[in-house]
């Protein structure tokens, strides 16, 4: 393993905090030819991008696993989304399979806007998903879809967080922004919904409605850190909403498809002042009491 890869960086962050590891809500393991693709739009500075993305952890399956478990991360999800129909069933498929042989994998499913979609969710529930995964921006799709009316009344039932890319950034899309998620929380209030990245560049309009709603969450998913400052930078002046809604903030962080070292992630958060107890609830108990593990 490349001693270059920050681990004593990051074991040195949590056993500062007194941790005993951190917990990562936002990190990525799909279908080999999938990341190989996604990698490769990343290496193309495709348009929902549009700028150099060179990846940090570019490594096989088997050393991306034991990288995460040598800096100390407790349990990871596998984020995957499909980009048109016919993919969900599939990669829950995979999922599952996944989730299996690496049982400190929070079990992850996705989904999308097709007949069935409701069928499929519900068996990815029954067969032990913690988890799913809603890509607004790179699935073009409103989450109001009537077609994910029995999907979404579902989860909120069932009380399985949902992590959803639906900010604007890095590129808006036709349904992301906070109007979209907005109407979807107007007709499911119980939705625990998990807003991605903080919902860059709408910190605001995000931070508004996790207030409004009391399971709304925001993961920190390239949020804060110098990558992301530089193009998009959180409001100073939002900080103390940010220290008022720290038992809902979630540490995330794109591993492996980060352009930066993954012990950035946890400078970029300390160094945002909001003291200690902040960032043990951030990086460790705010996940581990979501999904009690």
């Amino acid at each position: 393993m490349d001693t270059d890869d920050g681990r004593d960086d990051v074991v040195r962050f949590h056993e500062r905090l007194g941790l005993p590891g951190i917990i990562d809500v936002h990190t990525h393991f799909m279908p080999e030819q999938v990341l190989r693709k996604v990698w490769a739009y990343f290496d193309s500075a495709g348009p929902l991008t549009g700028m150099e993305w060179p990846i940090a952890y570019r490594h096989d399956e088997d050393e991306r696993l034991a990288l995460l478990r040598s800096f100390g991360v407790l349990r990871f999800t596998s984020m995957l989304y499909p980009h048109k129909a016919g993919m969900a069933a599939w990669l829950n498929g995979w999922a599952a399979g996944f989730a299996a042989r690496v049982p400190d994998c929070l079990h992850t499913a996705t989904f999308f806007p097709e007949e069935g979609a409701g069928k499929y969710v519900a068996e990815a529930v029954d067969a032990g998903a913690r988890v799913f995964k809603s890509h607004v921006q790179v699935g073009a799709y409103d989450p109001n879809d009537p077609l994910l009316d029995p999907v979404w009344g579902l989860l909120a039932e069932a009380g399985i967080p949902v992590v959803t890319h639906c900010g604007s950034g890095p590129a808006p899309g036709r349904f992301t922004g906070p109007g979209p998620v907005g109407g979807l929380l107007a007709r499911h209030p119980r939705l625990r919904l998990v807003v991605a990245h903080m919902g860059m560049p709408e910190y605001a309009e995000f931070l508004a409605l996790a207030e409004t709603y009391r399971e709304v969450r925001l993961d920190t998913t390239m949020a804060f850190t110098d990558f992301t400052e530089e193009l998009t930078p959180f409001p100073a002046a939002e900080r103390g909403r940010l220290a008022a809604l720290g038992d809902r903030i979630l540490l995330g962080t794109d591993f492996p498809n980060i352009p930066y070292p993954y012990a950035h992630q946890l400078h970029a958060l300390e160094r945002l002042g909001l003291g200690d107890d902040w960032l043990r609830a951030v990086c460790h108990d705010n996940a581990k009491a979501l999904f009690d593990c």
